[in-house]
Parts: C-alpha cells; sequence; structure tokens
C-alpha cells in the first residue's frame, strides 16, 4: 500500500452560505467558495495549476472544470470532471494527490457547488432524484426513488439486527444538536426523537427527519505538496490516508443490505495512513439517510456489526462521546446541496484540525475521517486527514 503521509496537505478552504442562496446561481457559488478558499490559502489564481469539479444539477456543463477554470481566470495544466455521486470530491482527493506526485502539476483547486433549493420546485427534485436513481429497466418501473432504495438497507439492518426507529432517530437528533452551534447551518432549531418519529414517514422505516436536506451551497480546497504547504497562510492539515471502494451501480446488484464497500475504502485509508479506528478523533460521514450513519460506523470498525444503533443511542457520536460525528450538523442539519455534501464534510474537519470550530470544537483533535458515499450505497471513499505529518 502506497504511503501518503508527509506528501500532500489541504493549504485552504473556503464555502458559500448554505440553505437557500437565491442570489447565486451555482456557477457564482463555484467562483466565490474557490476564491475564499484560495484567498484562506494565501494564493491567487496565478498560483493554481489544476482544477478538479464535480458537475452541477442546476448548471451543468460539458466541460465543467474547464467552465470553472476559465470563469476564474485559471490557465490549469491539468483539468478533471468526476462524476461519482455523493462519495465524488472524497474520491477526487486521489486524483489531486496523484496529479501532484506524479508532476501533472503542482496545486490543485477542488470544488463543488449548486443551488437544488433555489433552482428547483420540490416536484422537480423528485422527478430528478426518481429518474435517477434505480435501473431503468429493473427498478424504475416498480417505483424505485431515492428513499425507498435506502430504505431498503435500514429494513434490512432492522430486520437482522433489531435496530430500531428510535435509533436512527437519535443520528438525526445527534446532527441537529452540532448544528445548532453552527451560525451558518440551514437547521438550527432542536429537534427529539419524538420529533422525528412522528415527522411524515417517507419510506417505511425512514420519516421526513431521517432525510438530508435540500440545500444550495458550495464549497472548495487547495490542495499541494507538504513542502509547497509551509509557504502558505493558513495552517496545513495533511493527508494521511485515502481510499475508495465500488461494489454496485444498482441496488439489485448489491452484495450485501447491512454491509457497505465502506469497510473496503475505511481499510485502505488506514493502511495507507498507519492508523486504526483508536487514532480517530472525529469523522465526518455522508448522512443522507440516519441509517447511513449507523452502516458505516460498522462498516469502517468504529463498533461492532449490529452494535451502530446502540453505539448513537448511547451519545457516542456527540461532541463529548468516543468518536464525535458530523459536528456541523452534516447533510441532515448543516446543508445537502448534492455533490457538494461531502466537500462541506471536509472543510468542516480541516477546521476542527485547526482548532478553529468555537463552541463545536472536538477537544485537541489531531487525526480526523471523512466518507462520502455515492448512488445509493454505491461509491464508497475514505480520507484520513491529520494536523501533523
Amino acid at each position: 500500500m502506497p504511503k501518503l503521509r508527509g506528501r500532500a496537505a489541504i493549504v485552504g478552504v473556503g464555502e458559500t452560505a448554505v440553505g437557500r442562496v437565491p442570489d447565486l446561481g451555482a456557477t457564482q457559488m463555484y467562483v466565490q467558495a474557490c476564491g475564499r478558499a484560495m484567498d484562506d490559502a494565501g494564493l491567487t489564481g496565478r498560483d493554481v495549476d489544476a482544477v478538479i469539479t464535480a458537475n452541477s444539477w442546476s448548471e451543468p456543463h460539458y466541460y465543467h472544470a474547464e467552465w470553472i477554470a476559465e470563469y476564474l481566470g485559471i490557465l490549469p495544466q491539468h483539468c478533471l470532471t468526476l462524476g461519482t455521486g455523493g462519495g465524488t470530491i472524497i474520491a477526487a482527493l486521489s486524483h489531486a494527490v496523484s496529479a501532484i506526485e506524479t508532476g501533472l502539476c503542482q496545486t490543485v483547486l477542488l470544488a463543488a457547488a449548486d443551488n437544488w433549493l433555489s433552482a428547483f420546485t420540490r416536484e422537480k427534485m423528485v422527478e430528478m432524484m426518481a429518474a435517477n436513481a434505480g435501473h431503468h429497466q429493473f427498478e424504475i418501473p416498480y417505483g424505485s426513488f431515492v428513499p425507498a432504495l435506502y430504505a431498503l438497507f435500514a429494513q434490512a439492518h432492522v430486520n437482522r439486527y433489531g435496530t430500531t426507529s428510535e435509533q436512527f432517530a437519535k443520528v438525526a437528533v445527534t446532527a441537529r444538536k452540532h448544528a445548532a452551534l453552527h451560525p451558518g447551518a440551514q437547521m438550527r432549531a432542536p429537534i427529539t426523537t419524538a420529533d422525528v418519529i412522528e415527522s411524515k414517514k417517507v419510506a417505511d422505516p425512514l420519516h421526513l427527519l431521517d432525510c438530508a436536506l435540500i440545500s444550495d451551497g458550495g464549497a472548495a480546497i487547495v490542495i499541494t505538496s507538504a513542502a509547497r504547504a509551509r509557504d502558505c497562510r493558513a495552517k496545513p492539515v495533511y493527508l494521511l490516508g485515502l481510499g475508495e471502494a465500488h461494489q454496485h451501480e444498482h441496488v439489485i446488484q448489491a452484495v450485501s443490505l447491512t454491509e457497505t464497500a465502506a469497510a473496503e475504502s475505511g481499510a485502505r485509508a488506514f493502511a495507507m495512513a498507519d492508523l486504526t479506528v483508536n487514532d480517530i478523533d472525529l469523522a465526518m460521514l455522508y448522512d443522507p439517510f440516519t441509517p447511513a450513519v449507523v452502516m458505516f460506523l460498522e462498516d469502517l470498525g468504529f463498533c461492532q456489526r449490529g452494535e451502530g444503533g446502540s453505539f448513537v443511542e448511547a451519545g457516542e457520536t456527540e461532541l463529548n462521546g468516543r468518536l464525535p460525528v458530523n459536528t456541523n450538523g452534516g447533510l441532515l442539519s448543516y446543508a445537502h446541496p448534492g455533490n457538494p455534501g461531502s466537500l462541506l464534510l471536509t472543510v468542516e474537519a480541516v477546521h476542527q484540525l485547526r482548532g478553529e470550530c468555537a463552541d463545536r470544537q472536538v477537544e485537541d483533535a489531531s487525526v480526523a475521517l471523512v466518507h462520502g458515499e455515492g448512488g445509493i450505497m454505491s461509491s464508497h471513499a475514505t480520507a484520513i486527514l491529520g494536523n501533523e505529518q
């Protein structure tokens, strides 16, 4: 397994406002987030020679990374647009590091933005999610849509391990508790387990508050070699380990409904970093629906199989717990603008490792794990970040 330690670092982060941001289109959010990330690093467009993006749903472009580079006035040596759903940006970290290591470029600007909330009506979002979820021959004709497909995994976990709706609900309650400490979070009003369970049933066993938000928002990060990172303005956060795994595209081909490829992507990231779960101070886990967090805690090794629900129920994922999870509120309460979701999680991890999170700061945080997932539990990517080489 190749080693990353001491090779590359995130030297700048930036994000837009999240929630409803009607005054900015997706491209404008890209530009704003990128500008803030470069400013955070103390760099300009002349210092950036590679751009990696995830395409926007509301303003798609065939050559999207080139579009954003052109808008920013950057003349890149390397340009790439990726699409692996919610895990895109975590997977993109591997491409960024590889490009730096092989000499294709020196400094990578990685960004994602979209305005799901202000660009689309509720009906249009449901239509698009239905059209983009499921096999067109064997799933979509039978009524599959995103929540229903995730509900298959949730129900399987309930049937196999006895996980309860209250345990799933605690994931949402904890996310909201953390979001309340973040002044920029989309949803900050406290909720209870009862609130979640009494909210509208969407797809058994999922309720409305078990589901991620629909949001506008964008973020960007700047990555460069560890050697160059010392000359940047912000405190570097080093990339220690990366891993990917892809087990299926469509749920009908899933190997298991109670275990995901996060187990493989996580194992690869830990091996690359020469670390174990005991070294992780906080985790930012892609949370499109509450059961995903329960399953990822198990898949990544933070608890035993079948114990994810009780782990959350015991408060272990809260700020004072054994493993603080999604300290900004995650997709469930901070924001979920689509592909940018996992990048927003990454930005929060960087702020935590820099010690910049005020009331939600994890004490003595030095190593963070970020996990992204795309499709319907399909494509998984894990990154381990540290504030020391």
